[in-house]
């Protein structure tokens, strides 16, 4: 174990299911059923299921899918979004709305490239669409921002998109979170194997990302790529203003955090090969440790972060962010030493207060307010809901489809 080499760990790491960060169903337990249409699109497909009793595309609500690498799934979707929580898309097809599932051929590109995914999809619902019923547009996550750029541009190019009703789901409208620790150990490992880091580094995770890294030595700060992309949506008025908006927060609005504590240990090295790697919760103040870093034969290194909040407890969404690198490294470890113990698997990842756009989660009084003390014009939206405890990352729950569903046309 003492000899191991840094190209046997890399060759080793390379052969592994690479450690990917995912904000929808990792599995599905079964297959999708089979959709009443498919719709290639330019850069992506759209899977059509008619409401009960329709046969044609009566009353379209069109949903667009989340981030993650690679194309989206259709059976990863309907898993996530039919079977491992309240069976949405069933009880919208039970009152006659017909779905439209819109995915990607790469779910970490660009927004702006997603965006036109969408844009044809609404078109190609437009001309399919049987009668005047007005559409719903929304998604999932990512999936919220790229339908509201791509509503927002078409009614900027005086294109009529006729929708009726626009909605994000936990989607980071004013910024996501992927703890700077795990952004940090992604470039550490990136000569052993750069799939990690190359998920950080792509154009949708670095557009999404309040806070961002590209290098493990780098200052963390909003990456260019976001700060064009907030220009971009600055540039066609930052919100359609036809359609109703609504939004849905996995996270509560009472301001009550998740429990993580910050500045504690999340995964702990054990095994040789990283013996010494220490990533940890954020926390407040200037030169807070939030990593150090050591993997196979290298020294370790620290990185140490000022003027960032408690992010990791804050209300909202949460991710199982640091579980899911202990997962990974622990599969290796009975051959390898990269045994880890992992005392804290999941952390906020989209903060309440960024899930209805209230506030950038700039600090501790931001990420903790009280959401339901708030007169309704602090946010752009039209309404919005915000759960009952935090919960996972666009969870699909009862108390949520319900108000969804009680505010559709």
């Amino acid at each position: 174990m003492n000899d191991l080499t840094e190209e046997q760990a890399a060759e080793a790491l390379q052969a592994a299911a690479a450690v990917l960060l995912t904000t929808g169903a990792k599995t599905a337990a079964a297959a999708a059923p089979a959709p009443d249409e498919t719709w290639p699109l330019p850069g992506g497909t759209a899977w059509v299921y008619y409401g009960e009793g329709n046969q044609g595309l009566v009353r379209p609500v069109l949903m667009a899918d989340g981030f993650n690498t690679g194309p989206s799934d259709l059976d990863l979707s309907w898993e996530h979004l039919n079977r491992r929580g309240y069976p949405l898309l069933d009880e919208l097809r039970r009152r006659r709305r017909d779905v439209v599932l819109i995915g990607y051929d790469e779910r970490s590109a660009s927004l702006l490239d997603n965006a036109r995914v969408a844009t044809a999809a609404v078109h190609r619902a437009l001309a399919e669409r049987l009668g005047g019923e007005r559409l719903v547009v929304g998604g999932f996550s990512m999936g919220g921002l790229v339908t509201r750029y791509a509503l927002a541009r078409l009614e900027t190019e005086r294109i009529d998109h006729q929708t009726g009703v626009y909605f994000s789901w936990d989607s980071p409208h004013t910024g996501a979170w992927i703890p700077l620790a795990l952004q940090a150990f992604a470039h550490y490992i990136r000569k052993l194997d750069d799939r990690f880091s190359r998920q950080i580094n792509s154009p949708a995770a670095q557009q999404l990302l309040w806070r961002h890294l590209s290098h493990w030595e780098d200052k963390p700060g909003p990456s260019p790529l976001r700060t064009d992309f907030l220009d971009r949506l600055g540039e066609v008025g930052n919100w359609p203003q036809l359609p109703r908006l609504l939004a849905l927060a996995n996270g509560p609005g009472n301001g009550c955090g998740n429990g993580i504590r910050p500045g504690v240990k999340a995964v702990v090295g054990k095994g040789l090969a990283v013996s010494g790697t220490d990533l940890r919760t954020q926390s407040e103040g200037d030169e807070r440790l939030v990593a150090k870093l050591r993997v196979v034969t290298v020294p370790t290194r620290e990185v140490r972060t000022s003027g960032l909040p408690d992010i990791d407890g804050a209300p909202g969404g949460t991710l199982e962010g640091f579980g899911v690198l202990a997962d990974a490294l622990n599969k290796l470890a009975p051959v390898l030493g990269f045994a880890v113990v992992n005392p804290i698997r999941e952390h906020c990842f989209v903060p309440a207060v960024s899930a209805v756009a209230v506030r950038e989660p700039s600090s501790h009084g931001d990420l903790y307010l009280p959401i339901d003390e708030l007169a309704p014009e602090e946010s752009a939206l039209d309404d919005f809901v915000l759960a009952s405890r935090n919960e996972q990352h666009t969870l699909i729950t009862e108390e949520l489809s319900g108000w969804l569903l009680d505010r559709l046309p």
